[in-house]
């Protein structure tokens, strides 16, 4: 952003600072949207200069599939690990909400913002998150078990391309070949409520959040951002309070369909490919309903379209069961890998 033009932290934030700690070499800090938010900005996507990279985790993504950087570190607040991750072909990892500390970080909602995760595969991204959090995540050290998973289409299954429909129907067949259980699920009606809620949520926060910015300088925000800010700044406490509520029924009611069900859900990383040109970062559209669930969310890559753009399925765990939906991504990888 102009306004912190020249701007220079006097200190790391906390994650950065456990890599740091755990013997991370930190190199330098890679380009990200305005604020975190939707504004394309000057990366391109390394498997096709004319595509976008997705957003806002633009740079951290862009740099681990262009094999600059084997870890990079991002953000999630919508979709902004997972869907970029799925447009420059690597593995992206959003914890469980709380897992990684975000103090240090810049704040755009503090109900949804996690720091996430990218390498060019499950077991890297796992390794990463083990050595940061200090929590034993890793699968690398045994063949990952068959696990149960739920094909979830959810009610934006046509705004999915029909190359990404056909991808998921192919993870899900590869993964059935490979040993694992795969039924069909829809959500229950309070969850599929609840993807409502994240544009409340989100929007609210951040017009608090970014006060300084809009009340001081307000014209130098691009126009997305401001767009999204004037919004937060028209949404009552009683729709946020309401919003929230939901939220909260949403949580209970995904996990009890998961602890019943099973151990994890498929379901697609981005509508499609990434976008040709750069008017846009993607939409957060098969992200933002996990984010609000606080759920541990991968993108598996290995995928590509006829154009030679990756394609990218995502794994959704329950919460708080990171290891698991690790476990279980790293088994449709190799899943797809052996197809």
């Amino acid at each position: 952003s102009p306004i912190y033009r020249g701007h220079r932290p006097a200190s790391d934030a906390s994650a950065v600072a456990m890599g740091r700690r755990a013997g991370g070499v930190i190199p330098g800090k890679t380009v990200t949207t305005e604020f975190a938010f939707m504004q394309p900005a000057r990366t391109r996507n390394p498997h096709n200069r004319e595509h976008a990279p997705g957003g806002s985790s633009s740079g951290s993504a862009a740099a681990v599939g262009a094999g600059m950087l084997p870890i990079a570190l991002g953000t999630q607040t919508g979709g902004s690990t997972v869907r970029p991750a799925a447009f420059c072909g690597v593995a992206g990892f959003k914890p469980s909400y709380k897992i990684v500390p975000t103090v240090g970080v810049k704040c755009f909602s503090w109900s949804l913002d996690t720091v996430g995760f990218f390498a060019a595969g499950i077991a890297d991204v796992a390794f990463a998150a083990t050595a940061i959090t200090g929590r034993d995540l890793r699968v690398d050290r045994a063949t990952p078990a068959a696990p149960r998973i739920a094909l979830v289409r959810t009610s934006a299954w046509d705004e999915a391309s029909p190359v990404m429909q056909a991808a998921i129907e192919g993870a899900a067949r590869a993964a059935a070949a490979a040993g694992a259980t795969v039924v069909d699920a829809e959500l229950p009606p309070a969850v599929v409520e609840a993807d409502a809620a994240h544009g409340v949520i989100g929007p609210y926060e951040a017009y608090r959040a970014l006060a300084f910015e809009y009340d001081r300088h307000r014209d130098q925000l691009g126009a997305t951002l401001r767009e999204q800010l004037d919004l937060g700044a028209s949404i009552s406490a009683d729709a946020y309070d309401s919003a929230r509520r939901t939220a909260t029924r949403a949580r209970r009611a995904f996990a009890t369909l998961m602890a019943a069900d099973a151990d994890v859900i498929l379901t697609p990383s981005a509508a499609g490919a990434a976008p040709h040109g750069f008017k846009s970062t993607g939409t957060p559209t098969f992200n933002r309903l996990w984010t609000l669930l606080g759920a541990p969310c991968l993108n598996v890559p290995g995928l590509m379209d006829a154009n030679g753009l990756p394609l990218g399925v995502q794994i959704v765990g329950r919460f708080g069961r990171d290891h698991a939906a690790l476990e279980a991504a790293a088994f449709v990888e190799q899943a797809i890998a052996r197809r």
